[in-house]
């Protein structure tokens, strides 16, 4: 595993919740990551660790290597990634993301 790898997986593994996105949780950067970030406080996680992909274009190739998914934003659940935020919006209409995060279904 080369520096950057070792760096993402920390990163992952680090809390309960990470998403790598553009932009922050406060100002997502694309239409993608702002869907994300709000399917995420829809699940009652006010605060997610995000990962700014726009600062460091090492963690932003990097991350499509580690999970083996081309695009941005990437949502990782007590260190396992679950996907974008197509899959994000999908898990979340049918339950199954709640469930994941331990919160309520809508």
């Amino acid at each position: 595993m080369d520096e950057t790898q070792a760096r993402i997986d920390q990163i992952v593994k680090s809390s309960d919740v990470v998403l790598f996105m553009k932009g922050n949780a406060n100002f997502p950067q694309c239409g993608f990551s702002g869907k994300a970030i709000a399917v995420l406080k829809a699940c009652g996680v006010p605060k997610p660790v995000t990962v700014n992909v726009l600062e460091d274009g090492e963690i932003r190739q990097g991350i499509k290597e580690y999970s083996n998914w081309p695009t941005i934003p990437q949502l990782y659940v007590k260190g396992e990634f679950v996907g974008g935020s197509d899959i994000m919006i999908e898990m979340y209409e049918n339950g199954e993301l709640q469930q994941m995060l331990g919160a309520p279904a809508a």
